[in-house]
């Protein structure tokens, strides 16, 4: 029980949890920024890690208390989510020689990001990086396609720069509303609820939609 309270008291001041900690790092959050980031990005063993959301979340957090400066935060999503892409892209140009990640990265998420950049090219680079888990593939699947690397930059660049600036100023501008301040914490957990809600219904329509086919193909 007592673990139940602890857990339930940090979902519900989340605020008052995590901006302490930060705190206490210091000049050295930017550096925990940066690697989440990055191994979000660059290291694709690691697509669970957040992306999007800890930009949000960050630049909202700062909103209501300035712990870090948003001139610094900036610069750090975009370097870290660029460089990230680039190391991301001349590991997928070296996967044929790493067979033991090639095992283990290969999935749904992979073939998505294959078959996106198949068709869309340059367009996949920039914008395959607002879709979960498929971002961090896209450019692995570009590095073992050769797909030409200036594209690649061009269309990385775009992409970043377009993802950090609307995450942060949407979460910059969510936190700077008076009522989200007061209950942000709140707030935050029925928008997760809401978004667990809308991945379960998808998920029943994708399974009902294949017990449909199933049985279609028997009859």
């Amino acid at each position: 029980m007592i673990a139940i309270a602890h857990i339930l008291y940090i979902l519900t001041h989340l605020a008052e949890v995590i901006i302490p900690m930060f705190e206490w790092l210091g000049p050295w959050s930017y550096v925990l920024l940066f690697a989440l980031i990055f191994m979000e990005t660059g290291l694709v063993v690691f697509p669970w890690l957040p992306g999007e959301s800890l930009v949000f979340l960050t630049s909202s957090f700062i909103a209501f208390h300035p712990f870090l400066k948003m001139e610094i935060v900036v610069p750090v999503f975009f370097l870290a989510a660029f460089i990230g892409d680039t190391v991301n892209y001349f590991i997928g140009r070296s996967l044929s020689h790493w067979k033991w990640l090639k095992k283990r990265v290969e999935g749904p998420g992979m073939v998505r990001a294959h078959e996106l950049l198949y068709r869309h090219g340059i367009k996949a680079v920039a914008f395959g990086r607002f879709v979960p888990l498929v971002r961090t593939f896209v450019p692995l699947i570009a590095g073992t396609m050769r797909f030409d690397l200036r594209r690649f930059m061009i269309g990385n660049i775009i992409g970043v720069t377009v993802w950090v600036i609307l995450g942060c100023t949407i979460g910059y501008y969510f936190g700077s509303i008076p009522f989200v301040k007061k209950h942000f914490s709140l707030i935050l957990l029925a928008m997760v609820a809401l978004g667990l809600v809308v991945v379960g219904i998808l998920a029943l329509i994708r399974y009902l939609r294949r017990q449909i086919i199933k049985r279609n193909q028997m009859l």
